[in-house]
Protein backbone atom coordinates (compact mmCIF):
# COMPACT_ATOMS: atom_id res chain seq x y z
CA UNK A 1 0.00 0.00 0.00
CA UNK A 2 1.49 3.39 -0.97
CA UNK A 3 2.48 5.78 1.79
CA UNK A 4 0.61 9.08 2.15
CA UNK A 5 2.32 12.19 0.78
CA UNK A 6 3.57 14.19 3.78
CA UNK A 7 2.85 17.89 3.27
CA UNK A 8 4.25 20.54 5.58
CA UNK A 9 1.95 23.56 5.91
CA UNK A 10 3.87 26.79 6.52
CA UNK A 11 2.01 30.00 7.33
CA UNK A 12 3.83 33.26 6.70
CA UNK A 13 2.10 35.30 9.38
CA UNK A 14 2.79 35.72 13.07
CA UNK A 15 -0.57 37.42 13.73
CA UNK A 16 -2.80 35.43 16.10
CA UNK A 17 -5.94 36.01 14.02
CA UNK A 18 -4.29 35.47 10.64
CA UNK A 19 -6.55 34.24 7.84
CA UNK A 20 -3.41 32.67 6.33
CA UNK A 21 -2.83 30.51 9.39
CA UNK A 22 -6.55 29.76 9.63
CA UNK A 23 -6.52 28.49 6.03
CA UNK A 24 -3.63 26.14 6.73
CA UNK A 25 -5.11 25.06 10.07
CA UNK A 26 -8.28 24.18 8.15
CA UNK A 27 -6.26 22.33 5.51
CA UNK A 28 -4.61 20.36 8.30
CA UNK A 29 -8.02 19.34 9.65
CA UNK A 30 -9.28 18.04 6.30
CA UNK A 31 -9.25 14.34 5.49
CA UNK A 32 -7.69 14.21 2.03
CA UNK A 33 -7.03 10.67 0.75
CA UNK A 34 -3.33 9.96 0.23
CA UNK A 35 -2.20 13.06 2.14
CA UNK A 36 -0.92 13.61 5.67
CA UNK A 37 -0.32 17.18 6.81
CA UNK A 38 1.74 18.83 9.53
CA UNK A 39 1.25 22.47 10.47
CA UNK A 40 4.47 24.38 11.15
CA UNK A 41 3.73 26.78 13.99
CA UNK A 42 7.12 28.04 15.13
CA UNK A 43 7.68 31.04 12.85
CA UNK A 44 7.93 33.37 15.88
CA UNK A 45 10.69 31.24 17.41
CA UNK A 46 13.14 31.55 14.53
CA UNK A 47 16.06 33.88 15.27
CA UNK A 48 17.21 36.38 12.68
CA UNK A 49 19.18 34.68 9.93
CA UNK A 50 22.89 34.62 10.68
CA UNK A 51 25.16 33.14 7.99
CA UNK A 52 27.76 32.40 10.66
CA UNK A 53 25.31 29.91 12.23
CA UNK A 54 24.42 27.96 9.10
CA UNK A 55 26.67 25.03 10.03
CA UNK A 56 25.71 25.09 13.73
CA UNK A 57 22.16 26.46 13.73
CA UNK A 58 20.13 27.27 16.85
CA UNK A 59 17.49 24.71 17.98
CA UNK A 60 14.49 26.39 16.27
CA UNK A 61 16.33 26.22 12.94
CA UNK A 62 17.27 22.57 13.56
CA UNK A 63 13.56 21.87 14.16
CA UNK A 64 12.58 23.72 10.96
CA UNK A 65 15.12 21.77 8.92
CA UNK A 66 13.90 18.49 10.41
CA UNK A 67 10.30 19.36 9.51
CA UNK A 68 11.32 20.23 5.95
CA UNK A 69 13.41 17.07 5.60
CA UNK A 70 10.48 14.93 6.78
CA UNK A 71 8.07 16.53 4.29
CA UNK A 72 7.51 15.29 0.76
CA UNK A 73 6.14 18.71 -0.22
CA UNK A 74 5.50 22.14 1.32
CA UNK A 75 2.43 24.36 1.09
CA UNK A 76 2.88 28.04 1.98
CA UNK A 77 0.24 30.63 2.80
CA UNK A 78 1.53 34.13 3.43
CA UNK A 79 0.15 37.62 3.66
CA UNK A 80 1.64 40.52 1.76
CA UNK A 81 3.31 43.31 3.75
CA UNK A 82 4.42 46.48 1.98
CA UNK A 83 4.09 44.78 -1.39
CA UNK A 84 6.25 41.75 -0.59
CA UNK A 85 6.76 38.91 1.90
CA UNK A 86 6.61 39.62 5.64
CA UNK A 87 10.12 39.87 7.12
CA UNK A 88 9.60 36.98 9.55
CA UNK A 89 8.56 34.67 6.70
CA UNK A 90 11.45 35.78 4.47
CA UNK A 91 13.70 35.04 7.44
CA UNK A 92 12.40 31.45 7.47
CA UNK A 93 13.23 31.12 3.78
CA UNK A 94 16.69 32.64 4.35
CA UNK A 95 17.48 29.83 6.81
CA UNK A 96 16.83 27.28 4.01
CA UNK A 97 19.37 28.69 1.56
CA UNK A 98 22.64 27.38 2.98
CA UNK A 99 21.94 23.67 2.96
CA UNK A 100 19.36 23.29 0.21
CA UNK A 101 16.36 22.41 2.41
CA UNK A 102 13.94 23.21 -0.42
CA UNK A 103 16.09 22.15 -3.38
CA UNK A 104 14.01 19.89 -5.64
CA UNK A 105 11.17 19.81 -3.09
CA UNK A 106 7.66 20.19 -4.52
CA UNK A 107 6.12 23.42 -3.20
CA UNK A 108 2.95 25.41 -3.74
CA UNK A 109 1.11 28.29 -2.15
CA UNK A 110 -2.41 29.39 -1.47
CA UNK A 111 -3.19 33.11 -1.40
CA UNK A 112 -6.15 34.07 0.78
CA UNK A 113 -5.91 37.85 0.29
CA UNK A 114 -8.85 39.82 -1.05
CA UNK A 115 -9.03 40.19 -4.83
CA UNK A 116 -6.48 42.74 -6.08
CA UNK A 117 -4.11 42.09 -3.17
CA UNK A 118 -1.31 39.60 -2.56
CA UNK A 119 0.32 39.64 -6.01
CA UNK A 120 3.55 41.16 -4.65
CA UNK A 121 3.90 38.37 -2.08
CA UNK A 122 3.22 35.73 -4.74
CA UNK A 123 5.80 37.22 -7.12
CA UNK A 124 8.45 37.46 -4.42
CA UNK A 125 7.72 33.95 -3.15
CA UNK A 126 7.99 32.58 -6.70
CA UNK A 127 11.33 34.37 -7.17
CA UNK A 128 12.77 33.16 -3.84
CA UNK A 129 11.57 29.57 -4.32
CA UNK A 130 13.07 29.59 -7.82
CA UNK A 131 16.37 30.77 -6.41
CA UNK A 132 16.23 27.98 -3.82
CA UNK A 133 15.69 25.39 -6.56
CA UNK A 134 12.28 24.32 -5.23
CA UNK A 135 9.90 22.65 -7.67
CA UNK A 136 6.81 24.85 -7.95
CA UNK A 137 3.68 22.74 -8.54
CA UNK A 138 1.60 25.20 -10.56
CA UNK A 139 -1.83 23.46 -10.34
CA UNK A 140 -1.58 23.67 -6.54
CA UNK A 141 -0.80 27.42 -6.49
CA UNK A 142 -4.23 28.94 -6.05
CA UNK A 143 -6.13 31.99 -4.80
CA UNK A 144 -8.90 31.35 -2.30
CA UNK A 145 -9.90 34.74 -0.87
CA UNK A 146 -10.94 34.48 2.78
CA UNK A 147 -12.95 37.34 4.26
CA UNK A 148 -11.79 38.54 7.70
CA UNK A 149 -15.07 37.29 9.17
CA UNK A 150 -14.56 33.92 7.46
CA UNK A 151 -12.61 32.50 10.41
CA UNK A 152 -14.75 30.88 13.09
CA UNK A 153 -14.21 30.95 16.85
CA UNK A 154 -12.42 27.62 16.49
CA UNK A 155 -9.80 29.24 14.20
CA UNK A 156 -11.02 27.30 11.15
CA UNK A 157 -12.75 28.25 7.91
CA UNK A 158 -16.34 27.02 7.79
CA UNK A 159 -17.08 27.96 4.17
CA UNK A 160 -17.63 24.74 2.19
CA UNK A 161 -16.26 26.20 -1.06
CA UNK A 162 -13.02 27.27 0.63
CA UNK A 163 -12.66 23.88 2.32
CA UNK A 164 -13.18 22.14 -1.04
CA UNK A 165 -10.58 24.42 -2.65
CA UNK A 166 -8.06 23.57 0.08
CA UNK A 167 -8.77 19.85 -0.26
CA UNK A 168 -8.34 20.08 -4.05
CA UNK A 169 -4.96 21.80 -3.81
CA UNK A 170 -3.74 19.27 -1.23
CA UNK A 171 -4.90 16.55 -3.61
CA UNK A 172 -2.94 18.14 -6.50
CA UNK A 173 0.18 18.41 -4.37
CA UNK A 174 -0.20 14.85 -3.07
CA UNK A 175 -0.73 13.47 -6.59
CA UNK A 176 2.36 15.32 -7.78
CA UNK A 177 4.41 13.72 -4.99
CA UNK A 178 3.04 10.29 -5.93
CA UNK A 179 4.08 10.76 -9.57
CA UNK A 180 7.52 12.06 -8.58
CA UNK A 181 8.34 9.11 -6.29
CA UNK A 182 9.44 7.03 -9.26
CA UNK A 183 11.87 9.75 -10.37
CA UNK A 184 13.74 11.07 -7.31
CA UNK A 185 15.33 14.50 -7.58
CA UNK A 186 19.08 14.86 -7.43
CA UNK A 187 20.58 16.46 -4.35
CA UNK A 188 21.24 20.14 -3.86
CA UNK A 189 24.32 21.69 -5.37
CA UNK A 190 27.36 21.83 -3.11
CA UNK A 191 27.80 25.04 -1.17
CA UNK A 192 30.76 27.11 -2.28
Amino acid sequence: MPQDARILLVPGSTRAGSTNTAALRTASALAVPGVTTTLYDALRELPAFDPDQVDAPPPPVVALRAALADADAVLFCTPEYAGTLPGSFKNLLDWTVGNGDLYGKPVAWVTVAAPGRGAGAEQTLRMVLGYLGAEIVEPACVRLPVPRDGVGADGLLADAELRTGLADLLGHLGAHVDRAVAVPASGPPARP
